[in-house]
């Protein structure tokens, strides 16, 4: 199966010079492209020195993850799979593989991820995506292994094939006539929760998404924006949001949308209280660019929403908060 390893990169020369090295020497079975987002750092031109086996795409302007994905992936072709990387993330040997021979036998599945494992305490898994992600009813976003802060130690709990909601973009691996097919991430979303969104709309067209634990990489995390940015906060909560009207099942979407906004609300009070008034206006500033996107979100609807397996039918933040549970494996079912 023809592959393609695609980073993504903006100012990111010390993340290349660190990661890139791995992504060549365990990468044999792909072909590597590092897709220039307009950096205005000598990222370019140390790819061009150091690495003539990398193909190069330099992009005209900075489009964001989501965009510039889409623009990259156009100029990217004759390709079947497609594997999105984060600059900042070291892959093991043989990382490729398990992936290779999983979307070669399975012509439904759609998209994938790797265990994710934190760079810089290796014994645990990593914020974005460890062990494969999942949502609640209400759209809450957590993974196995990663409940909110909660970060699980990996001690081979999650070491069997599943299937998952959605697939982390720090390591997405994609059937490429589906992305295409998809149109790609939406680009409204600029960064944050996009791979969420485009995992639901896949799901719509019957494929599955799985997590394949026998293939490792370390994640450095939080290397373009800080988890405590207020620019994150704003795209998170705006990107959520958004998510759902285009996603969500319409007997459900505005008792959902009804519970977020209140939920939302009380999330601003919580970042007052801590003293946090930029993310509580980053709260207020997402929900009027929210509003403003409604139109766009309806026109965006697929016409086949139904129900789907992997979304948790209960409240994440019951029980995490209320119950105290933690840990994936002490989740109610």
């Amino acid at each position: 199966m023809k592959t393609a390893v695609v980073i993504l990169n903006y100012n990111g020369k010390k993340h290349l010079e660190s990661f890139l090295p791995s992504v060549v020497e365990f990468s044999q079975e792909a072909i590597v492209y590092v897709a220039d987002n307009s950096s205005t750092d000598d990222s370019v031109a140390y790819v061009n020195t150091n690495f003539p086996s990398v193909q190069l795409l330099c992009l005209d302007q900075n489009y964001g993850f989501a965009e510039g994905y889409n623009q990259a992936l156009k100029k990217i072709i004759g390709f079947e799979l497609l594997v999105l990387l984060n600059s900042d993330v070291e892959v093991s040997q043989n990382w490729l593989a398990p992936f290779i021979h999983a979307f070669e036998s399975s012509p439904l599945l759609g998209a994938a991820q790797p265990k994710i494992k934190s760079f810089n305490q290796k014994t645990h898994f990593e914020y974005a995506g460890a062990a494969g992600g999942f949502i609640d009813h209400l759209g809450y976003p957590f993974c196995r292994g990663r409940i909110f802060d909660t970060l699980e130690q990996d001690t081979a709990q999650y070491d069997t094939e599943s299937e998952i909601f959605w697939a982390t973009g720090a390591c997405f691996f994609i059937k490429s006539s589906l992305f295409q097919e998809l149109g790609g991430f939406d680009s409204k979303f600029f960064a944050h929760m996009e791979e969420i969104d485009l995992c639901w709309r896949i799901h719509h067209k019957g494929y599955s998404i799985k997590y394949l634990p026998n293939s490792v990489v370390y994640h450095v995390g939080g290397g373009t924006l800080h988890k405590s940015n207020p620019k994150k906060t704003y795209l998170n909560f705006r990107n959520n949001l958004l998510m759902l009207v285009k996603n969500l099942p319409i007997d459900s979407l505005f008792k959902v949308i009804f519970i977020r906004l209140i939920l939302d609300g009380i999330s601003g009070l919580k970042f007052i209280i801590d003293g946090s008034f930029k993310d509580c206006f980053a709260i207020i500033k997402a929900h009027f660019a929210f509003y403003a996107l409604i139109p766009y979100a309806f026109k965006q609807r697929q016409k086949n929403l139904g129900g789907i397996e992997t979304i948790y039918s209960k409240s994440i933040i019951w029980q995490y908060f209320v119950k105290k549970n933690h840990l994936y494996s002490n989740l109610e079912k």
